[in-house]
């Protein structure tokens, strides 16, 4: 029986770095405390996952909201650069606090209400997919977690803005 050459070894010639705390953390944010573990999807899961959050702020109006986006966004680079530097991908698919940060963008154009709810959320994914300019510009031009949330932010403000226009055409009441 031949001896397969060194370099076909299926086991790393160094062992994986050490997970730590901050990895762990890191992890648990980017996916939107599991949403990105789903198989089918992660994105429109990670997106479902913002609800929480939104129906928890939307009380407080949309400042609140926009300032959660911020935060979102700030704590969402940073995760989402760690876990990818980690896994060795650009943008991995579990990665989903990017989808949190741009749907919640979009919901700061929402008047209170589930039809506003709902609209924002089609609008923000159907945004995401198409990813109109400048979106695809900043997920291929920025590095590791700008790239991945700022693409995101930029179809949030897409489907803001057609919010908005909505609104204006009395949509929503």
């Amino acid at each position: 029986m031949p001896v397969p050459p060194e370099s076909a070894s299926v086991l790393p010639s160094t062992p994986p770095p050490r997970r730590t705390f901050f990895d762990a953390l890191a992890d648990v944010l980017s996916i939107w405390f599991g949403c990105g573990l789903v198989p089918y999807a992660p994105g429109t899961a990670g997106t479902i996952g913002a609800l929480p959050l939104y129906w928890l702020l939307r009380p407080l109006g949309p400042i609140a909201v926009l300032l959660a986006t911020v935060a979102v966004a700030v704590v969402g680079v940073w995760a989402s650069d760690r876990t990818a530097l980690r896994l060795g991908v650009k943008d991995p698919a579990i990665v989903c606090i990017d989808e949190v940060a741009g749907v919640l963008l979009t919901w700061c154009a929402a008047p209170p209400g589930w039809m506003a709810t709902l609209t924002g959320f089609v609008l923000f994914r159907i945004a995401d997919q198409l990813k109109p300019w400048p979106a695809r510009a900043l997920e291929r031009d920025l590095p590791g977690g700008w790239g991945i949330v700022f693409d995101d932010l930029a179809a949030g403000a897409w489907a803001a803005l057609a919010l908005l226009a909505a609104r204006a055409l009395g949509m929503f009441g």
